[in-house]
């Protein structure tokens, strides 16, 4: 038995057009892959990180 939008009460409705809604779905999506490619550059950057400071600094230190 199948009800209608007008059977329900207001609550329900507000709940039904916000599982209907797609209009953030793409904003969420891109989020999610701009995360995920600041997580992977931040562990590349702490990856490579102390080996930069190790041999760059360090040469640049010894000819000062």
């Amino acid at each position: 038995m199948a009800r209608t939008m007008s059977g329900l009460s207001s609550a329900a409705r507000a709940a039904a057009r916000f599982m209907t809604d797609q209009r953030g779905a793409t904003a969420i999506e891109y989020a999610l892959i701009a995360s995920g490619i600041g997580a992977t550059i931040a562990a590349i950057v702490f990856g490579v990180g102390a080996t930069v400071v190790n041999n760059l600094y360090g040469k640049i230190a010894s000819l000062l």
